[in-house]
């Protein structure tokens, strides 16, 4: 955008390039990353019926925590040492060369 006075609107140059990606690529690229994390979150929500002891540990789940959370699997230690471990996004939407070299 080339502004030619303080009182003139700035509007986009046509004679200036645009770059590679559309307007607005940046934001869908964002909206289309924060999606998938939220449909994987969902994939790993408990469903069904529920163990009553834990697939990790074996120790009884707690009666309170199976009705709190139906289909749990595990108990709550194992599974807050399950959340620490790291996560593996997946692939990566950005385009510049530098980040797909990390």
């Amino acid at each position: 955008m080339i502004p030619t006075s303080a009182t003139q609107s700035t509007k986009p140059d046509p004679t200036m390039a645009s770059g590679w990606a559309p307007d607005g690529a940046v934001q869908d690229q964002i909206d289309d990353t924060i999606k998938d994390a939220v449909l994987r979150a969902r994939a790993h929500i408990p469903a069904g019926a529920g163990e009553t002891y834990c697939l990790e540990c074996g120790e009884e789940i707690p009666a309170g925590r199976r009705r709190a959370l139906p289909g749990v699997r595990t108990c709550i230690a194992c599974q807050s040492a399950l959340d620490r471990r790291p996560t593996q996004i997946g692939f990566n939407r950005r385009g510049s060369k530098d980040s797909q070299l990390k």
